[in-house]
């Protein structure tokens, strides 16, 4: 029988994929991009992101989230993929990396925000990833704003 603990773990490990996927998914962005400045912007977002999963298992050092290598997930693999492909077909590949991080934000913002709805969340994950979100919103516009930019 699953536990509250085991259930809470699984959301948790969830996000923390969900932020690796982020990580790769930067990064994969940043090789594909042609402009510099959005290069250097993925690979800031890539190591914002490594920060909010040592923030967030910071919190919550009593709860198994795993070893220190999260994989990510499936979807976010064939996601990284599917950047590939669009890259390599795409004429304006910085235009296509934009638009799958706006993407990839929108997914993480209601991965966040549904584990936000759990009362079973300690309060010090719930501050961490409410902050984390907050941020994640944050880039979404900006993202949103280089994409119309261009």
């Amino acid at each position: 029988m699953e536990t509250y603990t085991d259930k809470l773990e699984k959301k948790l490990v969830g996000i923390l994929e969900k932020n690796e996927d982020a990580i790769k998914g930067y990064e994969k962005a940043a090789e594909n991009a042609k402009e510099i400045g959005l290069q250097s912007y993925f690979s800031n977002k890539a190591r914002e992101r490594k920060n909010f999963i040592s923030s967030l298992k910071g919190t919550l050092p009593n709860l198994d989230l795993g070893n220190n290598q999260i994989e990510g997930s499936l979807a976010g693999a064939l996601h990284r993929t599917w950047m590939d492909v669009k890259a390599f077909f795409s004429g304006d590949d910085d235009e296509a990396m934009l638009e799958e991080a706006i993407k990839g934000d929108k997914a993480a913002v209601s991965e966040y925000e549904e584990i936000l709805e759990d009362i079973s969340l300690p309060p010090s994950a719930a501050e961490v990833i409410r902050q984390q979100l907050q941020w994640i919103k944050k880039d979404l516009a900006e993202i949103k704003i280089l994409e119309d930019v261009r």
